[in-house]
């Protein structure tokens, strides 16, 4: 735009004088102008104080910082009704009010109704976390075809975590708890529900795992609806149903706390009776899995938002991720934790959790790149540098 006004400017006559002064004068005052910033919600679907959404909105935060993008986070306090009326609040804004994107995600079958407000409200809409179920495809369809202001998703390869922690688990039980000739070792899962994506990929990988181990049964998977008091609760019964039960795996952190919980109830240890397996890199979780009392943690999706952002920011900025990586992004986020990782980790929660620089994960910041890498490992090695103890490689 600029350069054809300076074109203007130059083929104006002499005659021309006054305008051209004025114009420039008119050119000048809007280019000292501070540039507004991208304006993105994120409505999430967890409570303000839980451990993992509280770990998703920094990364969130620390991308928006370091991108300079203004940013509001909404919580739904795991109400699935509320995602719909946060989305319905935004698009409701004054027009000069409302955000330039809205982030969701797409959480226990609220995205076809969080869509669909959008696209009313003229509001440009990303979902991440969770992917289409087959029973929404045929009322939203595909991005950008229907749904015009839906641009695309982000999600984690989900079945990584389940898969992941699963063989861990088992292959750690094999060697602890060596069964007799003909014998199985017995595991029980709880998984989170049966509604959202993520939970039923993680769910469909430990349940892969388990298939390739014919020396394992698995005897029942119970859903807690990611509420440290339900497996809580769940536990016991579960134990006194299947008394040899040596190994348990859980779908995320609370839930595994809240089980490690009951089977103390029980009279039954930690690893001299119990191997226990979850999902989720909260600070509490990695310090249980240094000390021992998990033998399994993937984390690293909870910065799936915070990638968004960095892919909003580039489509923002006229790198359109459709043309590379396509409108239904599934990324490796997960990684299994090794002692190593857990460290480094620690470390930066101990350094006060320095903003991490996301613009080095950014096409727009390095033109160069070709596909994003929105690893745990790749972030780590950020953090470590922001920590300032830069990560061995």
């Amino acid at each position: 735009m600029f350069p054809a006004v300076v074109g203007l400017l130059r083929r104006l006559p002499v005659r021309g004088h006054c305008l051209r002064v004025a114009l420039c004068l008119l050119v000048g005052s809007f280019l000292a102008q501070p540039a507004l910033a991208m304006r993105v919600v994120f409505v999430s679907p967890g409570k303000s104080n839980e451990p993992f959404w509280v770990d998703a909105a920094e990364g969130l935060q620390h991308a928006a910082g370091s991108l300079g993008i203004e940013l509001e986070i909404l919580y739904a306090e795991r109400d699935h009704l509320a995602q719909l009326s946060l989305a319905r609040e935004v698009a409701e804004r004054p027009a000069d009010q409302r955000p330039d994107y809205l982030l969701v995600a797409a959480d226990k079958q609220a995205l076809p109704g969080q869509l669909e407000i959008a696209e009313r409200a003229g509001i440009r809409v990303f979902s991440a976390y969770n992917g289409v179920q087959r029973a929404e495809r045929g009322l939203i369809g595909y991005p950008r075809e229907r749904l015009h202001q839906w641009l695309g998703s982000l999600v984690p390869n989900a079945e990584e975590a389940g898969y992941l922690t699963a063989q861990a688990l088992i292959k750690q039980g094999l060697v602890q708890f060596p069964q007799a000739e003909g014998a199985l070792l017995e595991m029980v899962a709880i998984s989170g529900d049966r509604t959202t994506d993520s939970s039923r990929r993680r769910t469909r990988g430990m349940l892969q795992a388990v298939a390739e181990h014919p020396r394992v049964a698995l005897r029942q998977t119970v859903y807690a609806d990611w509420q440290r008091d339900n497996a809580r609760y769940q536990t016991p019964i579960l134990l006194k149903r299947y008394p040899q039960t040596r190994l348990l795996w859980t779908g995320s952190d609370l839930m595994a706390f809240g089980a490690l919980e009951a089977a103390r109830g029980t009279g039954r240890e930690p690893v001299r009776d119990l191997l226990v397996s979850t999902v989720n890199m909260t600070e509490q979780a990695t310090r249980a899995l240094l000390d021992g009392e998990l033998q399994a943690m993937a984390g690293g999706h909870h910065l799936a938002a915070a990638w968004a952002l960095v892919v909003l920011y580039d489509y923002d900025h006229g790198t359109d991720f459709a043309e590379s990586e396509g409108l239904e992004m599934e990324k490796s986020m997960f990684a299994l934790f090794d002692p190593s990782m857990a460290e480094i980790y620690l470390n930066y929660l101990a350094a006060g959790r320095p903003q991490v620089n996301y613009c080095r994960f950014s096409k727009v910041c390095n033109p160069a790149l070709q596909t994003y890498d929105f690893s745990i490992r790749g972030w780590l090695q950020a953090a470590s540098e922001a920590a300032g103890k830069p990560a061995e490689q």
